[in-house]
C-alpha cells in the first residue's frame, strides 16, 4: 500500500499561455499565425440523460460532445481571409460575407511545475475541420492611448472517426509523455524544416506514427565492453546511458529499453511494457 502525499516537490502543475499559433488550409502549406492572443476552448454537448424505471433513476447516458472554440488574436494570416468570409475582387477590393472555408489549426500551451516554471513542457493541440462564424468588430476613435484591436472568431468543428475511439477534431499531444524522436518528428511536420513544407498530418498517419516508434524505437546501441552499451540518442521514457543487455523483465514493472545485439556492433532499442 502507498500513502497518498500533496504538495510534493516538482509535482505542483500548471498550464499558462499559447503560442507557435499555425494556420493549414486544405492541402496548402501551412502558415505561422502571429498575434494570437487567446483560444477559448468550450466544448459543447454531453448533456446527461437520466432514464427512469419504476420511478427509479436506472440510468445516466451522456449525449456527444463537439469542440468549439473562440480564437483571439490581434491578427490573422492573410489566407485566412477565406475562412473568415473575405474574397479579394481585385487587387486592393474586397468582398465580405461570402462562403467561409473550413480550416485546420494547431497552437501550443504550456506546461509548468513549481521546479521548472514554465519549462517543464507543452502540449501542442491540433484542430480539425473548423469553421469559422462572424463576430462583432468594434472599431473605436483614437485618444490619447491608442489600444490595438482584437479579433475574434468563434469556431465549430466537425468531429473525425479514429478507428478505435469516438469521433472528435481535437487531439493534444504532451511533450512530457512522448518519447523525444517522435515528438522531433511530429514537430517537423506540423511547422517544416529546411527541406520539408509545413502540414497538418491526418490523425491516421499521426497514431500510426506512435504505434510505430513505441513498438520499436530506431535507436542504435553501441558495444563498448562486456554487458555494455551505449545508446547514441537516450529516449526521456529511460534516460540511462548505459544499460545491460537482455536483462530479465517482470510482468508489471515498469517500462525499460532492451535491445537484442544479434545484429554486431548495433542493433534496434525496442520497448518492453512487462504486460
Amino acid at each position: 500500500m502507498a500513502k497518498l502525499n500533496w504538495g510534493v516537490l516538482g509535482e505542483r502543475y500548471f498550464e499558462v499561455g499559447v503560442d507557435r499559433g499555425v494556420l493549414y488550409i486544405g492541402e496548402t502549406d501551412g502558415v505561422t499565425w502571429n498575434g494570437l492572443v487567446t483560444v477559448s476552448e468550450a466544448p459543447t454537448g454531453g448533456d446527461i440523460r437520466p432514464y427512469y424505471i419504476e420511478g427509479f433513476k436506472y440510468l445516466n447516458l451522456s449525449g456527444a460532445t463537439e469542440f468549439a472554440a473562440t480564437i483571439e488574436a490581434f491578427s490573422a494570416p492573410e489566407s485566412f481571409n477565406q475562412c473568415d468570409g473575405t474574397v479579394a475582387i481585385h487587387n486592393g477590393l474586397f468582398a465580405t460575407q461570402q462562403p467561409r472555408k473550413p480550416f485546420n489549426f494547431s497552437y501550443r500551451t504550456l506546461v509548468g511545475n513549481d521546479t521548472e516554471s514554465v519549462d517543464h513542457g507543452y502540449k501542442i493541440h491540433l484542430v480539425y475541420n473548423a469553421l469559422a462564424s462572424p463576430s462583432q468588430r468594434n472599431n473605436s476613435t483614437i485618444g490619447d492611448s491608442p489600444t490595438p484591436i482584437t479579433f475574434s472568431w468563434g469556431i465549430t468543428t466537425s468531429p473525425m472517426i479514429a478507428e478505435g475511439y469516438s469521433a472528435t477534431s481535437h487531439y493534444i499531444i504532451d511533450s512530457r509523455k512522448t518519447p523525444a524522436a517522435l515528438l522531433s518528428q511530429i514537430e517537423a511536420i506540423l511547422y517544416g524544416t529546411e527541406e520539408t513544407d509545413p502540414r497538418l498530418p491526418p490523425i491516421a498517419e499521426l497514431i500510426n506514427s506512435f504505434d510505430t516508434l513505441l513498438t520499436i524505437l530506431p535507436y542504435k546501441a553501441r558495444w563498448i565492453s562486456d554487458d555494455n552499451y551505449v545508446i547514441d540518442i537516450v529516449d526521456p521514457i529511460d534516460s540511462y546511458a548505459v544499460m545491460t543487455p537482455n536483462q530479465p523483465l517482470v510482468t508489471g514493472t515498469a517500462p525499460m529499453l532492451w535491445f537484442d545485439t544479434s545484429q554486431g556492433d548495433y542493433a534496434l532499442v525496442k520497448l518492453v511494457t512487462g504486460e
